[in-house]
């Protein structure tokens, strides 16, 4: 990460799915958070680009529980909805870690 502060969009969405994936917060890493602002003639947010490497003998079960039911999920932000939110990539590390490429779109409410 670049070191820039995160917006409050981006880290409530970054919190939300660290609980998704039901493990230790010493097994979930970001590796990457972007986000830029958004709008449409009707909507203001915020798109996302989210990386994450979960580490350990549970990475596959993170990743299940983390992915499963990801795009009709109910998200609790407050003062955001997310809008759209897919996994675009995932790998193995020989360690057996698994990085995790994510992409949202957060509209303020």
């Amino acid at each position: 990460m670049s070191g820039a502060p995160l917006s409050a969009a981006a880290a409530l969405l970054l919190r939300s799915l660290k609980a998704r994936a039901g493990v230790e917060r010493d097994r979930i890493f970001i590796t990457n958070c972007r986000s830029v602002d958004w709008q449409s003639l009707t909507f203001t947010g915020e798109r996302h680009e989210i990386g994450l490497r979960l580490s350990g003998p549970g990475a596959a079960d993170a990743l299940a529980r983390l992915s499963d039911g990801l795009a009709g999920a109910e998200w609790k932000l407050h003062g955001h909805v997310v809008a759209e939110i897919v996994i675009v990539a995932t790998r193995r590390a020989r360690d057996g870690s698994i990085d995790v490429d994510l992409e949202a779109l957060t509209l303020s409410d």
